[in-house]
């Protein structure tokens, strides 16, 4: 099957002008100025006055759903294909949180291989706030070495529902990451849930002081309090990255602070974006007691997208905190239109509104049919 969209405005994510891109099965095969008289049926689209980008990458979505702090009827429900899909999602990272009793790391990995099957690229780390951590195989090594999905650890910290993890144990951790990256041939990532406490990034930095490199170093979270968010800001000027958390934030301030970020001297391949997708989001009293919570939507970060870009963020840098940055950061393809690579697309309107979708070469939503790909039991 082939799909030929023409006339957009491609962004890959640098800008290429207006471009023709022909899609095969699950490949970008041709990205020329124009391509026409193709000698095999085609599914033409004229994407006059569009925008063609690299699918969205979401670091960072709780796939089998968070919370759980009120009680069993508090716990956030699995996400869906359909609502990845129409977030501009085709590649998620899934994640654990709170608990690590009633859902378990095996469970993560079902949910994401279901969505792998549904259409979309998933991966996902093991563990979750708890220490020790809680593992598909025996191990950290095992799971990170012979399971291509798993790309990490996520452990919780600075946070008071962490387990306070000690120098000692974190330098096991994120040796037995890099150990098992260096087999595995993946980048080995620690991926890191920032709390409200004033440690901060006092262990992250600590662990760096001990050898170990800070790209196998992934804080979320950051940007919760303006001393947290000081402290990730020279993480990222001394060559870290560090990712900001859309969900439950105002689209308009989080792209201002961005926009400041940027101003201070911090390089925007350095700068990730997540959702914290179906997380739970908590309010605590000055007594550490819950008051509340909801969810976090999977959208955010397609939110946000407009809002950078508005606030003065060149539409390349904006977008590269979306697709380039978070491949880079975790360590796995895509992120960028090129022959050869994946078919996962967005097609957006003049004022980045969402028109289309493509995971893995294959139209996955079509706002003007009002079609959008479900997955099994929606």
């Amino acid at each position: 099957m082939f799909t030929l969209l023409k006339n957009a405005h491609v962004y890959a994510p640098h800008s290429l002008g207006k471009k023709d891109l022909l899609l095969c099965a699950d490949k970008i095969v041709a990205i020329e100025d124009s391509i026409t008289a193709l000698p095999f049926p085609t599914d033409t689209i004229d994407c006059q006055g569009k925008i063609l980008t690299p699918g969205l990458i979401d670091q960072h979505i709780h796939l089998i759903g968070g919370g759980g702090e009120a009680g069993f009827n508090s716990r956030t429900p699995q996400v869906t294909l359909s609502n990845l899909i129409k977030g501009g999602l085709t590649t998620v990272v899934g994640v654990m949180g709170t608990d690590g009793i009633s859902r378990t790391p095996k469970d993560l990995y079902a949910k994401a291989k279901a969505l792998e099957l549904e259409g979309i690229r998933t991966f996902m780390h093991t563990g979750s706030y708890e220490l020790p951590t809680r593992t598909i195989t025996s191990n950290i090594r095992d799971d990170i070495t012979f399971i291509p999905s798993v790309l990490g650890v996520k452990i919780a910290m600075s946070d008071h529902r962490c387990s306070f993890p000690t120098l000692q144990e974190l330098l096991r951790i994120t040796s037995d990451i890099r150990i098992a990256g260096m087999l595995s041939g993946k980048k080995g990532i620690l991926h890191i849930h920032m709390g409200d406490l004033p440690s901060g990034f006092e262990l992250i930095n600590e662990i760096v002081k001990a050898g170990i490199p800070r790209h196998h170093l992934s804080p979320t979270h950051v940007s919760r309090n303006p001393r947290l968010y000081q402290e990730a800001i020279e993480f990222a000027k001394a060559g870290g990255n560090i990712d900001i958390t859309t969900g439950g934030s105002d689209p308009k301030k989080l792209a201002e602070l961005i926009k400041s970020t940027l101003a201070e001297g911090v390089n925007f391949d350095r700068i990730t974006l997540s959702s914290d997708g179906n997380g739970s989001m908590p309010r605590f009293n000055d007594k550490g007691e819950l008051e509340g919570l909801t969810a976090a939507p999977v959208n955010a970060n397609l939110d946000a997208f407009p809002y950078l870009v508005d606030a003065g963020i060149p539409m390349e840098q904006a977008l590269s905190m979306l697709t380039v940055n978070v491949a880079k950061s975790v360590g796995i393809s895509g992120g960028q239109l090129d022959v050869g690579a994946t078919g996962d697309l967005c097609l957006f309107n003049d004022d980045l509104s969402l028109s289309r979708v493509y995971a893995k070469g294959k139209l996955m939503l079509d706002q003007d049919s009002s079609f959008v790909a479900i997955g099994n039991f929606e």
